[in-house]
């Protein structure tokens, strides 16, 4: 995908909710002119396919994020299945390797409608103790470039990373591979249990292509003035790239 072709929408509101009534209400305040909206295993797992056509048809896009990550068969036919629920993207966990992101792009191009696939490098919220703890003695930044490049060989469109290693990403890969920053605050914003984080502003200017945001939006008193803040701030200041 071109970096032409990004339109403006680059703000992802992540429905992280435990059913379909409580994002519902979100929905409601949302304006889709303004946002994608992402969900994920928990309210996926609640509503099932069902709420995602729904969403869907309320004229969002949907970001399915199940990070799928499985023999290559079993997430082949997952990403397919949702590539047939008409998400705009879906994701799978690039640590699952190449035969498997190479099957889940095979499936991806053989539907009619074609999502974007994107890979989960290392999650924002891991430290380099964390990833000691599981054996990977690389810094969160190299074990996410070396996943980056490996999915990038593999077919993938893009990868989740934190903005903090976007320019790096940008610069080793190419400026049309679609990094999606997750772990996004404005400024003022409580960093919860995210660990790697930057304000929406600061990542666009490092090259982030679109970013996650939740619960400085969903949390917030009035969720629509939250959301149309952030659209303007980053319209007023990159106006040229949204």
């Amino acid at each position: 995908m071109p970096k032409s072709s990004f339109d403006t929408k680059r703000i992802i509101v992540a429905l992280d909710y435990p059913d379909a009534a409580q994002a519902r209400l979100l929905l409601a305040q949302l304006d889709p002119a303004q946002c994608r909206v992402k969900i994920g295993k928990e309210l996926f797992t609640r509503s099932g396919p069902s709420f995602v056509e729904e969403v869907i048809a309320l004229g969002f896009d949907v970001f399915l994020d199940m990070k799928y990550h499985d023999i290559p068969n079993t997430v082949a036919k997952a990403v397919l299945a949702a590539a047939e629920l008409g998400v705009w993207m879906v994701n799978v966990h690039a640590s699952g390797g190449s035969e498997m992101m190479q099957a889940a792009a095979e499936a991806v191009r053989s539907a009619k409608h074609q999502p974007l696939l994107i890979a989960v490098t290392v999650l924002t919220s891991m430290s380099a103790q964390d990833l000691a703890e599981i054996g990977l003695q690389a810094s969160p930044q190299e074990q996410v470039q070396r996943l980056a490049a490996l999915a990038k060989r593999s077919g993938m469109d893009g990868v989740v990373c934190s903005a903090q290693e976007v320019s790096a990403l940008s610069e080793n890969l190419g400026s049309d591979f679609v990094l999606v920053t997750p772990g996004i605050r404005p400024e003022g914003d409580s960093a919860d249990d995210q660990k790697r984080i930057v304000t929406p502003s600061a990542a666009l200017q490092a090259g982030s292509h679109y970013l996650v945001i939740g619960r400085p939006i969903t949390k917030d008193a009035n969720p629509r003035e939250k959301l149309n803040t952030i659209f303007q701030k980053i319209h007023g200041d990159f106006g040229d790239l949204c």
